[in-house]
């Protein structure tokens, strides 16, 4: 890789003085990468040196970089309309939530928001308020998942499944409560996949009767636990968790911020279980990150609940400034007609199939104790003992990640979960990803793990 010259070693110097970077430890040795331009899946650093993208910026980046069409879309948006709050309304959000309702094949409403954390707020703000116009006044509590991320504002953070990502910000928002996720992987001996789901399924109906059902308001998860694991649940466990919802009043809200607009080889990671959630939440992909927004789909009759004009504070009470920008709307649209245009959502669940492919091999490895994917979202859980499953250490699994950046390749892991369990190595390149893009991400984390990890 090319060393830095002076002008470089400066932008590095002003970094390290002004700029407070994102769930980054402080490393004078060891600088952030200073990114400078970027095209289809490839990055350029200030010194010049090109990286694939395989993580997508943080999840998001679905169509890829350098997409002209969709600067045009939020420039002439911004020459006609810049900004307008959505207390009244703008056409690009019409016809957003127009677009969106069509993805989700269903009957729902739409609140705007900027990010994924927010969308989640806004859910669980609606979830409470709906069990109370419905006549359901004790009905506060959420159920989430242990390894499962929502956000990090004190709502979203409160309901992640996260430890390592809560330590020093706790007391949190009450309310919330957790389970043990499907990690199937790592089910007891003897069980089958199908009944460890069922099993983990239960846990969350166990604890509504412990809590007292009738104090329940919503359960949250994704559809996979995406930042916490890859965790893939079997069939049984979504069409169960469903049963379990629908039998006890509980609303099902699906977090679709990572696993929406394609990525899973669907429009949404929930249509690949025939789920019907009540509420919706997303971001990322919806504009593949090239503005911020972020959206929370509701079920059309729990919108209706919110019509009562006799209840003076019947109506949501809720407000974002940013949510639902007009530019950032218009974006949005232009984004998901390239998806459709281009079929890249059913093109992530082709790369992803090569992908879990041409690492099969991997699972000989004496590192690698699983592989899991879900669309174009993999997962490789690395492991320090193949019979006892004891999770890598943490050094051996950076030390891969180190390897492969320097060999031009921008790979994740689980950072910042669960102790212990930061683990599993993460790829979720760009759906535009070409077929030489793929090959390069196989050979090169192949070559990585097979050459001085292999001894």
């Amino acid at each position: 890789m090319q060393s830095l010259g002076n002008e470089s070693e400066l932008a590095v110097k002003k970094d390290q003085q002004y700029l407070w970077h994102n769930i980054t430890p402080y490393s004078e040795k060891n600088p952030p990468m200073i990114a400078a331009a970027a095209s289809g899946s490839w990055v350029t650093d200030i010194g010049g040196n090109k990286f694939l993208d395989g993580m997508s910026g943080l999840w998001c980046v679905n169509v890829g970089y350098g997409r002209k069409e969709l600067a045009e879309a939020a420039y002439h948006q911004l020459l006609s309309l810049p900004y307008f709050p959505l207390t009244q309304s703008h056409m690009p959000a019409i016809a957003l939530a127009e677009k969106l309702n069509a993805w989700l094949e269903g009957d729902y409403v739409i609140f705007f928001s900027n990010s994924g954390s927010e969308a989640n707020e806004a859910a669980f703000k609606i979830a409470r308020q709906y069990q109370q116009q419905i006549g359901q006044h004790y009905r506060h509590k959420f159920i989430a998942r242990y390894r499962g991320y929502h956000g990090s504002s004190l709502g979203a953070l409160s309901a992640t499944g996260q430890a390592q990502r809560k330590y020093k910000y706790e007391p949190l928002s009450g309310g919330f409560l957790h389970v043990a996720p499907p990690d199937s992987y790592r089910r007891p001996a003897g069980m089958s996949v199908e009944e460890f789901n069922l099993q983990s399924a239960q846990a969350i109906e166990d604890t509504m009767i412990w809590e007292g059902v009738e104090t329940v308001a919503a359960v949250i998860m994704e559809p996979v636990i995406t930042g916490g694991g890859v965790i893939v649940p079997h069939q049984v466990y979504l069409d169960r968790v469903q049963e379990i919802c629908r039998k006890h009043g509980v609303l099902l809200i699906i977090d679709e911020v990572i696993c929406g607009f394609g990525r899973s080889g669907r429009k949404f990671g929930h249509q690949n279980y025939g789920v019907k959630p009540d509420i919706i939440t997303m971001a990322k992909g919806l504009t593949s990150a090239y503005l911020p927004l972020s959206a929370t789909a509701v079920r059309k009759d729990i919108y209706d609940a919110f019509k009562d004009n006799s209840d003076e504070y019947g109506y949501f009470r809720h407000v974002n400034t940013f949510g639902g920008n007009p530019a950032a709307c218009a974006l949005a649209l232009r984004n998901l007609e390239i998806l459709e245009q281009e079929n890249l959502v059913e093109r992530a669940g082709i790369l992803g199939k090569r992908l879990t492919a041409e690492w099969a091999g991997l699972l000989d490895h004496k590192l690698v104790g699983d592989i899991r994917s879900f669309g174009l979202i993999i997962g490789i859980e690395l492991v320090a003992d193949k019979a006892t499953k004891q999770p890598a250490e943490l050094a051996v699994v950076k030390g891969i990640i180190a390897e492969c950046k320097a060999k031009g390749l921008i790979i994740g892991k689980n950072g910042d979960t669960v102790a212990g369990f930061n683990n599993v190595l993460t790829i979720a390149p760009p759906l535009s990803s070409t077929d030489e893009d793929i090959q390069f991400i196989a050979g090169t984390l192949k070559a990585v793990l097979n050459g001085s990890w292999a001894e």
